[in-house]
């Protein structure tokens, strides 16, 4: 008879012992459920065999989490990514020492029982019960490897973890139906593979692979049997016995291991008395996970290709979906990003622009004809630490860039020109550009409502010195701004934003550019170096738009392509008109604003753009066969450049010519050395002589006489900060202005969902100021 309780009846414990037996003696095969003595209440609930049968028996293993890695347009890696660090291996790839370590220590029996170790349970249950809790485990390495499946499964949701995890006699009789279908349909080879996998074996390390990695800088083939036995004994417990932080600890369950291998025949008495006499010696591997560890300064495109990954439908029908196809990883991903373009880029943006100066600076570059996105910088490096940050400049908002991008500048007028000439104005085309004039009354807008100037704004240029009349060319190389003011007069703004629409242009958050004159001749609007760049290597590829592109192929684990997005190409303007703005921006370089930008061993063509205050400076050009854009400014927009240091160097003014022109030099040069120096299709225009300016000032002098700062100007004369420049909520009833000022109160600007370190967490342009005084 059991022996009784003092209150009657039998003890939990004696319970579990009595349903053991009664499965066994009812045919069904149940192991672990040597559970402490509250554990078994309840067990009688699935007691039968009718109740054991109810349970699914169709598990379903999911792929394993891998290292997602991440490679250059050559094959070098750029970074590895992933949520759980491990790389699978064939059982071959272990090395032998490996399979009879896990085995000794964990499940001796391993190929003598089925998915239950009877021996073992009725051992663990006698043990246990001497003990009144659980003293001894009774899972077989296939029981064991059910539990990690359901690990696996759980990922990063903590409910689900929580439920895989729990020690209830209902998880454990649902591990055993699945281990029983796991012995029956993989074999025994096939579960230690498999097992050895999956394991977590601390540090960061799923699987032997990376743990062998981790813990000793080798591959799991060559472990040794010392080495081998140490990690078989972290399966346990990983913190415990973790020998970067308690070698003497892990030590000791190292040589546990080995005496077990040596009792069960695994190896000689010898043998684990010479490995237990050596030390534990360590090569540790650190974890290296994320864009953070991407190398020449390509975190901010390996972040990109994330954002592509995440947000394109090619990958998945959801954002989720999508995302759990990254999470679980085992992706190589080779990019179009080019080695020697990037480095160029990189270095160059460290020679003129340091970390810790005011401003930063970033630079993208495309390839004319296929977009593919070859290198993509910024002189604050990818990271959380001070005058580090994680926004993206190079891209727009929905892709981890600012807010809103940065204004342009007069790196927008060749689209203006792009649309006139489509439009049928000839390249010599006259306008009288005195040095200031009003916007025009009244302007053409696509939506049928003309835009009025309510308030007779007015536009001028930079010097008083520039004074029409202009023939397109010379006002091209000059940036004269009022000049394309009047040309947008004359064409209106529909074929503009024509032009725009099939070059790709659209602010910095995605928002398509807004009627008004500022927005489409002076740049006001932000925008990104990833769009500048795309839109100019449309001229460079002979009016013919491509859409940029990151990735160039996808394979999974198994060696099987995915699908991947693909660059779309169409026609924005005709051959001559490309060929025409390549000849006006070669000026630019060649006698123009962007003289300190151009290159000598090859055509080149380009523009330059300061904004207002010199807030923002850019210069985007391009060759036949590569496209830039450079931008250099503060992320917040607070800085004005002026009387300011950047790279070491002082300047009184920046200009876009000035700071940003020798960045996409260098960076250029050295991404174009060796290649091929193709050349334009060149356009001759002729020279058109300029006839004495008409007097167009009020008072009977070029612009009235007036130079800015007398009191006739928007700001009224006085300095920035008195709250009297345009900007600062004076503007006319529609919100455009011709000279913006883009002053935000620090908290308000950002980078969308992304934050930056040192202060450069924000972005400048509001989206709707006019762009002001530029060239």
């Amino acid at each position: 008879m059991p022996k009784n309780r003092s209150g009657g009846g039998l003890t939990a414990t004696q319970q579990a012992a009595k349903f053991l037996g009664v499965s066994v003696l009812s045919g069904v095969v149940l192991a672990g459920i040597a559970m402490p003595a509250a554990g078994a209440l309840g067990l009688a609930a699935k007691g039968t065999v009718q109740g054991f049968d109810e349970i699914p028996a169709d598990m379903k293993s999911p792929p394993l989490s891998e290292r997602t890695r991440i490679l250059d347009a050559e094959g070098g890696l750029i970074a590895t990514v992933y949520s759980r660090d491990r790389t699978v291996v064939p059982l071959k790839d272990i090395s032998p020492y490996m399979q009879k370590a896990i085995v000794a220590i964990e499940d001796s029996r391993f190929y003598e029982h089925g998915a239950i170790d009877l021996k073992g349970v009725l051992r663990a249950v006698n043990r246990n019960a001497q003990e009144g809790g659980v003293a001894q485990g009774a899972s077989t390495l296939t029981q064991q490897y059910v539990k990690n499946v359901f690990v696996e499964a759980a990922g990063d949701d903590r409910d689900k973890f929580a439920q895989a995890t729990q020690q209830t006699l209902g998880r454990k009789i649902q591990e055993l139906k699945y281990a029983i279908q796991v012995e029956k349909e993989l074999g025994k080879k096939t579960i230690l593979e498999n097992y050895l996998n999956i394991t977590f074996f601390g540090q960061q390390a799923y699987g032997i692979e990376a743990a062998s990695q981790r813990y000793f800088s080798k591959h799991a083939r060559d472990l040794t049997l010392g080495e081998a036995a140490m990690l078989a004994g972290l399966v346990q417990s990983p913190s415990r016995y973790d020998p970067v932080n308690d070698v003497q600890e892990a030590t000791n369950r190292r040589n546990v291991v080995l005496q077990r291998m040596a009792a069960v025949g695994d190896i000689s008495q010898a043998e684990a008395d010479r490995a237990k006499a050596e030390p534990i010696e360590l090569k540790v591997t650190q974890p290296k996970n994320g864009c953070i560890t991407a190398r020449d300064g390509a975190g901010f495109f390996c972040d990109y290709v994330r954002e592509v990954f995440l947000s394109d439908r090619v990958f998945g029908k959801t954002r989720e979906e999508r995302a759990k196809v990254w999470n679980r990883g085992g992706l190589t991903i080779r990019t179009t990003l080019d080695p020697q373009a990037q480095k160029a880029a990189q270095d160059s943006l460290k020679e003129h622009v340091y970390q810790d100066d005011k401003v930063a600076a970033a630079i993208t570059m495309v390839q004319p004809g296929t977009g593919r996105i070859l290198a993509m910088g910024q002189s604050k490096p990818y990271g959380f630490g001070r005058n580090e940050t994680q926004i993206n400049y190079s891209v727009n908002r929905g892709m981890g860039g600012s807010n809103f991008g940065f204004p342009t500048g007069s790196t927008f007028k060749p689209f203006v020109a792009a649309a006139a000439i489509e439009q049928g104005k000839p390249p010599t085309q006259v306008y009288p550009s005195p040095y200031r004039m009003p916007y025009p009354d009244s302007v053409q807008s696509c939506s049928g409502k003309p835009w009025r100037n309510v308030r007779d704004d007015t536009v001028e240029n930079e010097n008083e010195s520039e004074v029409g009349p202009y023939a397109l060319r010379e006002a091209m190389e000059k940036s004269v701004n009022t000049y394309f003011v009047q040309m947008l007069g004359e064409i209106g703004m529909c074929p503009v934003i024509e032009m725009t629409d099939k070059l790709g242009v659209v602010m910095g958050d995605d928002e398509k550019l807004p009627e008004k004159p500022s927005a489409l001749t002076l740049g006001s609007q932000g925008m990104s170096p990833l769009t500048m760049a795309a839109a100019y290597a449309s001229f460079a590829n002979r009016g013919t738009y491509c859409t940029p592109t990151a990735i160039e192929s996808i394979t999974n684990t198994k060696g099987r392509s995915l699908k991947v997005p693909r660059s779309a190409c169409r026609r924005a303007m005709t051959e001559r008109t490309a060929d025409t703005i390549n000849t006006l921006l070669r000026g630019v370089v060649d006698s123009g604003t962007g003289q300190e930008a151009g290159l000598q061993s090859r055509d080149n063509a380009g523009k330059t753009g300061t904004t207002d205050s010199r807030r923002n400076a850019w210069f985007v050009g391009y060759t036949p066969n590569l496209s830039g854009a450079v931008w250099v400014g503060s992320p917040t927009q607070q800085v004005k450049m002026e009387y300011i240091t950047i790279g070491g160097r002082y300047h009184d003014k920046v200009f876009g010519g000035k700071v940003p022109g020798p960045i996409w030099k260098d960076a250029m040069s050295g991404a174009l050395e060796g290649h091929p120096a193709p050349d334009f299709t060149d356009i001759p225009i002729p020279e058109t002589p300029k006839p004495q300016p008409p007097d167009p000032g009020r008072d009977g002098k070029p612009g009235g006489g007036e130079k800015p700062g007398d009191g006739q100007k928007p700001g009224d004369g006085q300095k920035p900060g008195d709250g009297q420049e345009p900007g600062d909520g004076q503007e006319p009833g529609d919100g455009d202005r011709p000279f913006p000022e883009f002053s935000f109160p620090v908290d308000i600007l950002g980078g969308g969902t992304h934050t930056g370190g040192g202060g450069n967490g924000g972005h400048g342009g509001n989206g709707n100021g006019p762009g002001g005084r530029d060239w």
